[in-house]
């Protein structure tokens, strides 16, 4: 397979620039045996008692910091993986890449020193008084995705992180999980679906596009993730119970395969590259919950290993015929196995 089998045509005008009026106000377009379109609040509907939502609890933070080169040149910081307390690997966005030893200079006041490289990515030690991410609380900015082509307003600071969001470290939102706000999560429960949570911290990766045709050649992104005990053994007691696993977002999905890499779900905490792509099968997973994604990217290259890839890249044709608001404030689709025993009551 060629990462140019993963295109699609997609209407710039359907790219979601502002989320939804509330949380679960969006559209679900469900794909079991065939295309069916709802709500976001439908949810419960389409779950049985016994079921298991698991989600993303990571959350975003202010990771986006200005400033300019020696030189005078402006610059962009993305924070993308705190070392210690004054050192960070950052993306870097200026007209010139700066060299190792060179100075930046912060528009808080503050200073920078670029340590060295490490791919992408920029080993940067900050001149602070107070430990890196306190300093990120204060000065730092949200960082929207590319693609939201607006600059952050007041309102982004609650509805670019989801209402459970507890462990922060990601730097951008596990974006299936903003669909749920408290009522929508008490009516899942009311319905006799539990929940429960892992961590994965995304990257600012998950939106690069897969830049060589030749899919393995790819080198998949590092991000860290922490799935417990307890979630291993819910999963299993799910399982032996007739219920069905549903991960809330790919990055749950990446995070309980990674756990379940050896062929058994257990415990795990550290690094995963995982790059699922079709052919892989699942271990876990019994049902995915997730927005639209980038073309030629590796999150949709997961949701087609999971549902199909003709499947996916006709619904796909179908959600944009149908106008479905597009990638993290946009709408999203429910997806269960092609060889479906997973329908809904």
């Amino acid at each position: 397979m060629q990462t140019s089998d993963f295109d699609y045509p997609l209407p710039t005008e359907l790219i979601a620039q502002h989320p939804p009026a509330s949380r679960s106000g969006g559209r679900l377009l469900c794909l079991e045996a065939e295309i069916t379109h709802q709500q976001i609040k439908d949810l419960p509907s389409q779950l049985r008692a016994g079921d298991l939502l698991v989600m993303n609890n990571t959350r975003v933070y202010p990771a986006r910091l200005t400033g300019k080169k020696a030189t005078g040149g402006r610059l962009e910081l993305l924070v993308e993986n705190i070392i210690d307390s004054t050192t960070a690997l950052c993306l870097c966005k200026a007209s010139k890449s700066p060299k190792a030893g060179s100075k930046v200079f912060l528009d808080s006041g503050h200073a920078a020193v670029v340590c060295g490289r490490q791919d992408d990515l920029f080993e940067i030690k900050f001149a602070l008084d107070t430990p890196l991410l306190d300093y990120l609380q204060q000065y730092g900015a949200l960082p929207l995705p590319p693609y939201i082509e607006r600059p952050v307003d007041k309102a982004d600071s609650d509805r670019y992180q989801t209402v459970f969001a507890s462990d922060t470290g990601a730097v951008a939102a596990p974006t299936a999980g903003l669909h749920f706000d408290d009522a929508l999560l008490q009516r899942c429960r009311d319905a006799g679906v539990d929940i429960d949570f892992i961590t994965l911290h995304v990257g600012a990766g998950t939106f690069q596009p897969v830049r060589d045709d030749d899919l393995s050649k790819h080198k998949m992104h590092a991000e860290w993730l922490s799935v417990s005990q307890a979630v291993c053994e819910k999963i299993e007691k799910t399982k032996q119970n007739g219920g069905r696993v549903i991960a809330i977002g790919t990055t749950v999905v990446r995070a309980l395969e990674t756990a379940a890499r050896e062929g058994t779900l257990a415990a795990f905490e550290g690094d995963t590259r995982l790059f699922i792509q079709p052919g892989d099968s699942f271990n876990v997973i019994d049902g995915l919950l997730t927005n639209f994604h980038l073309p030629r990217s590796t999150l949709l290259m997961l949701v087609c290993a999971f549902g199909g890839k003709q499947r996916m890249l006709d619904a796909y044709r179908t959600a944009v015929s149908e106008k479905y608001r597009f990638f993290s404030y946009g709408d999203a689709m429910l997806i269960w196995p092609q060889s479906s025993q997973h329908q809904s009551n």
